[in-house]
């Protein structure tokens, strides 16, 4: 199981830290990702790290001011977000998976367990 927590209200230039805790269970040899959704849009993957060998991947609107990392003692993922802007307004959920590509991390299929969401809004 997969408990999120951090979303909230921020104004456009503001930083909000997500975070994800996989309860029951440990982050060993797992790939854990962060995904957004606005309604009538995909999903759409924003960062992923990868366990194994602590490789992280972040999609291009995010680089730079999102940082992903992880508390293997916790068994948490965290998601620091600067700079936020409107546009990054979105339900963040956390995902794990065993078997994720390496290439293909962005891809929602891939990933077995996910948490309940997040709401996330940079207004004004």
């Amino acid at each position: 199981q997969l408990v999120e927590s951090g979303g909230g209200l921020v104004q456009p230039g503001g930083s909000l830290r997500l975070s994800c805790t996989v309860s029951g269970g440990t982050l060993d040899y797992r790939v854990i990702g962060w995904f957004r959704q606005t309604p009538g849009k995909e999903r759409e993957g924003v960062s992923c790290i990868r366990s194994s060998d602590g490789s992280t991947f972040y999609t291009d609107s995010v680089k730079g001011r999102f940082t992903i990392s992880t508390d293997s003692a916790q068994n948490t993922v965290y998601l620091q977000m600067n700079t936020l802007k409107p546009e990054d307004t979105a339900v963040y959920y956390c995902a794990t998976g065993y078997s994720v590509p390496r290439l293909f991390w962005y891809q929602s299929q891939h990933y077995e367990y996910w948490g309940q969401g997040t709401q996330v809004t940079a207004s004004s």
